[in-house]
């Protein structure tokens, strides 16, 4: 399944849902999709979450506190799930703030693997 389709469905699936992108190690944009928003401003949030879960998850292994696997950043408008697909690539999926994170990070979680498998 073409990562598109992946993050397409992913938005869809989720209420409230406003935009995923999968973004490499270096923070470039591989898909994305945005139906109501700024493609730009998704990809900048794309590579900005990626580097801050890259340096989380390099302090948590320092600590020896376990492999983080994602976070959820909430700010006034908006929860911004990002999550590791495998060791270099990171999704990130913006939902409003009235939307159910519960939710939403059950279907986020439900697009690790596909992508994993798209991409190794």
């Amino acid at each position: 399944m073409p990562f598109q389709t992946i993050l397409t469905e992913l938005v869809k699936r989720v209420p409230g849902a406003t935009g995923a992108i999968l973004a490499d190690w270096e923070g470039e944009a591989v898909s994305q999709y945005c139906p109501a928003g700024d493609e730009y401003d998704l990809k900048v949030l794309g590579a900005h979450k990626g580097i801050i879960l890259n340096r989380m998850r390099e302090l948590h292994g320092a600590l020896g506190a376990g492999e983080l696997l994602e976070t959820v950043v909430t700010a006034a408008d908006q929860h911004i799930l990002v999550g590791a697909v495998g060791p270099e690539y990171v999704l990130v999926m913006t939902v409003e703030r009235a939307a159910l994170v519960g939710l939403a990070l059950f279907h986020f979680r439900s697009c690790i693997k596909p992508l994993e498998k798209e991409i190794y």
